[in-house]
């Protein structure tokens, strides 16, 4: 059984409050210019749809999963008072059949709970769901995070390290790749200083 599956999700999602904010990821405001105009955009696993309805308002077609009905239950109702549209679907994206070569771009923030062990089968899905060419914008915490326990899971295995990602898309075009600290305040769970990573990077071909 996975320690970060649906009924850990709609637990923490079951409340009035956005618990990462309503605002997206300081990362996707910061690179999600990168992305080219009017593209079809994959969010997966976005919880309570912050990041999917930023895109969105950007005029992106975008599509998000979660696996939490309680998120996606909240997701669409901030893209209503948005007034934007994004397809969500209801998908653990470790066993989610992810369509080929079906995307532009894929923003992957804080995906983190996958385990070691299923880690590659995601990391294996954003390279078949992303058409070549296409890139992806994936953001997430660094091993240090757990020094500083103001978000992401608790255990050093979840985290990411420069090493591990460049591994993991090697053959990639690597546009960014950084680890650097930041303070952060995107709800009540991503709150202080933050041990952070970025991977922007190109499928090839």
């Amino acid at each position: 059984m996975q320690p970060f599956g649906s009924q850990f999700w709609n637990d923490r999602f079951n409340t009035e409050d956005y618990v990462f904010g309503r605002e997206p990821a300081v990362f996707l405001r910061e690179h999600a210019h990168r992305i080219p105009a009017g593209s079809r955009v994959l969010v997966p696993a976005d919880g309570e749809g912050r990041n999917s309805v930023f895109l969105a308002k950007h005029g992106h077609e975008v599509h998000a999963t979660d696996i939490a009905e309680h998120g996606i239950a909240k997701a669409r109702r901030l893209a209503k008072d948005h007034d934007v549209r994004v397809d969500f679907r209801h998908a653990d994206i470790h066993e989610w059949d992810w369509p080929e070569a079906a995307y532009d771009a894929v923003a992957a923030v804080f995906i983190q709970f996958s385990p070691p062990e299923l880690r590659p089968r995601v990391f294996a899905g954003i390279e078949r769901t992303l058409r070549p060419g296409g890139l992806l914008l994936l953001h997430g915490y660094t091993t240090k995070q757990i020094e500083y326990g103001t978000g992401g899971p608790p255990r050093v295995e979840h985290l990411y390290s420069e090493a591990l990602l460049r591994d993991a898309f090697d053959g990639w075009e690597i546009l960014r790749l950084e680890a650097y600290e930041r303070e952060l305040h995107e709800g009540s769970r991503h709150v202080g200083q933050s041990a952070l990573i970025d991977l922007i990077a190109r499928r090839p071909g």
